[in-house]
């Protein structure tokens, strides 16, 4: 698919300042001032625990820190209502572990993913209710949930929302709402993961009661984990958290976590790890029904039982692997036989796990840069998922074709869906009607260039200093560069045609490159053809032997 490549427009004189100013190579200065943080660097390479906002800036925290004192000092039932996907288990944490700090034991609810769904129900408020309990928080969910706080009021049990989702026009009618993506927030930042929002409540009842800091930042671990895992942009006070969180990680008194890391053999303990290793293990729980494993993790205090856990997560995150390529496989077969040239893709079919195909729906846009809508059927009900690409609102579009729908929620770029299977060929024929008129066929995937680089900078210290942007994430992406007029030297395709792996030739030095999913390039180019490339830069160890390799995003041929 042709990409279109677009540069950076760099500001030289704000360059040589930051070159000045912090002793850094002209390339590392030249991302920073791509990312305008120019009036946050040093808060951006050098985060300290100084760095992190005033908790009582945010809607209602003041409220909410007040009744969870009461029902500290009173001994009050009280129950933490989360979420199932990373987010949520470590937002549960974190709050019932620091309120357990301050003498309060609290319970704790997590939503059944393939039975009740995403949020609060009336069957678990009405249950948790009966136990007892005189006081619900929520973490990660609750924002949406106005019908539910009402029958929870209705009930006599009262509730304090943490949220970092949208709020509609009107909030849930809760004792205290702490979102800081509300109209009235007057919070510096609005970009917290649920769990960042737990750690303010947790750092603001530590300032009423004037505690050490230690108190609340000993849980930065988890924090950091359920930060990076939601996919929140890595800047401002999610830099902080995430930058010094992770130096927390690598030493983590987590005995769950721990075991967790150590049973995926992780060599290097950075944002990587969290995202493609720890984070799809704790999220395969949740996605088949598994969530209290999750949880039992991260509270265990024994070892043995950790890893016996930890085991347990690797064997659901392959059983989920398992699953996704098996629906990925019966994806791309239904695309290629029929609905490749459609303006989205719409697929529906009987025994998909709704769990996963989240995640196929997301490869499957990636692939074809089309916007995409999985549902699987069972017993005439269909859930599903679906995801979309830069420039088209797949939420809004829903919202336009709503006859046909059930329910659906979620934002511009991936949904969440409910359609019976007896609509679903009308549901099918609305969207992609709305689709075509959108004329998104207009919309290229872009790839944003920091600078082009020479031979001069494919060194080993050079890769090294560029890891001081780290961890790269949402809004702080790994820095892409262009390499021009490269010679191939040899090129050949692995994994039976998945991947592409190259070597390059400037001038008297050798450049190897990889291509992830780029395999269908190899027969494309030839030997000696004149190549320009654009990738990140990487270290490449293999046999005890340290090397600079280019990860390729895209290559053409040179003119």
């Amino acid at each position: 698919m042709k990409k279109k490549w677009e540069y950076c427009n760099v500001n030289d004189a704000e360059v040589k300042e930051i070159m000045t100013k912090y002793n850094v190579s002209k390339l590392v200065a030249t991302v920073i001032s791509n990312k305008n943080l120019t009036s946050s660097v040093d808060v951006f390479l050098n985060p300290t625990r100084n760095d992190f906002y005033d908790p009582f800036l945010m809607p209602d925290m003041e409220i909410a820190v007040d009744r969870i004192i009461k029902a500290i000092e009173s001994k009050e039932k009280v129950i933490i209502y989360g979420d199932y996907d990373v987010d949520g288990i470590t937002s549960i944490t974190v709050l019932k572990s620091f309120l357990k700090d301050r003498g309060l034991d609290v319970g704790s609810y997590i939503p059944n993913r393939l039975d009740e769904g995403y949020g609060l129900n009336k069957n678990a408020i009405e249950n948790i209710v009966k136990q007892g309990y005189t006081l619900m928080i929520t973490v990660d969910c609750g924002i949406s949930c106005i019908d539910e706080i009402e029958y929870a009021n209705s009930l006599g049990i009262e509730t304090i929302v943490t949220d970092h989702h949208e709020p509609a026009e009107t909030l849930p009618k809760a004792l205290a709402v702490v979102d800081a993506k509300r109209k009235d927030n007057k919070y510096p930042y609005n970009q917290l993961a649920g769990v960042g929002v737990c750690f303010k409540v947790a750092q603001a009842i530590s300032k009423k009661y004037n505690l050490d800091e230690k108190e609340y930042l000993k849980y930065l671990d988890l924090v950091c984990v359920g930060t990076i895992s939601d996919i929140v942009p890595l800047v401002d006070e999610n830099r902080v958290i995430s930058k010094l969180g992770l130096k927390l990680v690598a030493v983590t008194k987590n005995i769950g976590l721990r075991a967790l890391i150590d049973s995926i053999g992780a060599k290097n303990v950075d944002s990587s790890l969290i995202s493609f290793g720890i984070a799809p293990r704790i999220n395969a729980c949740g996605r088949l029904g598994y969530e209290q494993e999750a949880l039992k993790l991260f509270f265990t205090e024994n070892i043995v039982e950790a890893q016996e856990i930890a085991r347990k997560l690797n064997k659901y995150n392959a059983e989920r692997q398992q699953k996704e390529v098996k629906i990925y496989n019966e994806s791309i077969e239904m695309i290629e036989n029929g609905e490749k040239n459609n303006s989205c893709i719409i697929l529906g079919h009987k025994d998909w796990h709704h769990g996963v195909i989240g995640i196929v729906s997301s490869k499957v846009t990636e692939m074809y840069y089309k916007p995409s809508i999985l549902i699987g059927f069972e017993d005439g009900e269909g859930k599903g998922s679906g995801r979309s690409i830069h420039g088209f609102d797949l939420h809004e579009a829903l919202g336009k074709c709503q006859d046909h729908i059930e329910r659906f929620g979620g934002h511009s770029m991936a949904i969440g869906i409910s359609v019976k299977e007896s609509e679903f060929e009308a549901f099918k024929k609305d969207v992609e009607q709305y689709v075509k008129n959108a004329h998104i066929e207009d919309l290229v995937p872009i790839i944003k260039i920091d600078k082009e680089i020479n031979d001069n900078d494919i060194k080993i210290e050079t890769v090294n200093e560029l890891k001081m942007l780290e961890p790269f994430g949402e809004a702080n992406k790994m820095p892409i560069f262009i390499y021009k007029n490269l010679k191939i030297d040899s090129i050949r395709a692995l994994s039976e045609g998945k991947h592409i792996k190259l070597t390059l030739r400037d001038k008297n030095i050798v450049i190897d490159a990889i291509g992830f999913n780029m395999g269908n390039l190899a027969d494309d180019y030839l030997l000696g053809d004149r190549i320009d490339v654009v990738g990140s830069l990487e270290i490449n160890k293999f046999n005890g032997r340290e090397s600079v390799q280019i990860n390729l995003k895209d290559i053409r041929k040179s003119y």
